[in-house]
């Protein structure tokens, strides 16, 4: 039976290191479950550990269990406690995992703290317009005068404002509905890709995707897991489509023979100085240790990355405002012009 609601970062972070602190320390695996599903401090998790301790005490493996799960949680977690389960290294996994998802959680705070505001300012933008429009229609019904039509196009006072509101709205839904089609449909990687090519957005979503390549495959090839899997595992973990979408290409070249740093440059997604280390490692043999030394300074690129696209955000939107500012004093006053020449020709 599958089930689809995928647990918050901070609750795999948090369930992980509770299950490798009970499994370091001699409990049983089905004491550790139950446990580590309350140490969690998530209620979505407790039906979860439940159906998990009942699979595992039918005679399946953890990873199994998992599986069963659906998305519940992150495919690279189940690819791990596989590893683990074969390696007999589940406890130290499990730990690893823990930072992983932990700083993958950072990363997306981050993300969201930064453009919060950006799209404040969005918002503010379209109620002041929406306020504008209602204002000076009351203006017009009380003086007694016809409605201006500051936007141009016919939309004024009470209804204009729910129209320009309206229009808002339809338009997010609209967009969040297309989506999620590109996204069941497949073409989430042709999306992403994109994206990659737009100035400034493609830089940041680059500088993350390169982050979470580093940070999992240092964590899968330490931990063991086959260069294979470890690379399909990873490229998914960018959480980029355009990325996950060479997986197959750069796990075949691998495989045939193909030196990683060879394969990585065919895909078209890494940049030079990022090859560049990635063939030093493979020089002394050191790849996994290498992206993991990367990976901080990889951090900070993505976060200066964010920075300037939230910057850029801000500065788009600001500049949408003054425009719309500038549009409508040159409409009042065009307006205005327009009934000082009627009233004059009268004379």
């Amino acid at each position: 039976m599958l089930f689809g609601n995928r647990l918050p970062l901070t609750t795999v972070a948090a369930w992980c290191r509770s299950m490798s602190t009970l499994l370091h320390s001699g409990v049983s695996i089905l004491k550790t479950l139950d446990l580590a599903g309350k140490r969690a401090g998530d209620p979505q998790l407790a039906p979860v550990t439940g159906r998990l301790v009942d699979q595992v005490r039918a005679g399946n493996g953890l990873s199994e269990a998992l599986i069963a799960e659906g998305n519940t949680f992150p495919t690279l977690l189940i690819d791990m406690v596989s590893v683990g389960e074969q390696t007999g290294n589940l406890p130290e996994v499990l730990t690893s995992l823990a930072g992983h998802f932990d700083h993958q959680a950072q990363m997306r705070r981050t993300f969201l703290s930064a453009i919060a505001w950006p799209i404040m300012q969005a918002l503010a933008a379209i109620l002041i317009v929406a306020i504008l429009l209602v204002v000076l229609g009351f203006v017009a019904q009380v003086t007694g005068s016809e409605a201006l039509d500051v936007s141009g196009v016919g939309l004024t006072g009470m209804t204009g404002a729910i129209v320009w509101l309206t229009g808002w709205v339809m338009l997010v839904v609209g967009g969040f509905i297309g989506w999620q089609m590109i996204d069941r449909l497949g073409q989430r990687g042709v999306f992403d890709q994109f994206l990659l090519t737009v100035p400034v957005v493609g830089g940041c979503l680059r500088s993350f995707a390169l982050s979470r390549f580093s940070w999992a495959f240092s964590l899968t090839q330490n931990s063991g897991m086959a260069i294979g899997p470890s690379l399909d595992a990873s490229l998914k973990a960018t959480g980029n489509g355009a990325f996950a979408a060479v997986a197959p290409q750069v796990k075949a070249a691998v495989m045939a023979g193909e030196e990683l740093s060879d394969a990585l440059q065919t895909s078209g997604h890494f940049p030079a100085d990022y090859l560049e280390m990635v063939r030093v490692g493979e020089t002394s043999g050191t790849v996994p240790e290498v992206l993991e030394r990367m990976a901080p300074q990889l951090d900070d690129d993505a976060r200066r990355s964010l920075s300037r696209l939230t910057t850029a955000f801000s500065t788009v939107i600001w500049a949408a405002v003054a425009l719309m500012i500038i549009v409508l004093i040159f409409r009042v006053f065009s307006i205005y012009v327009g009934l000082i020449n009627g009233a004059l020709k009268d004379i």
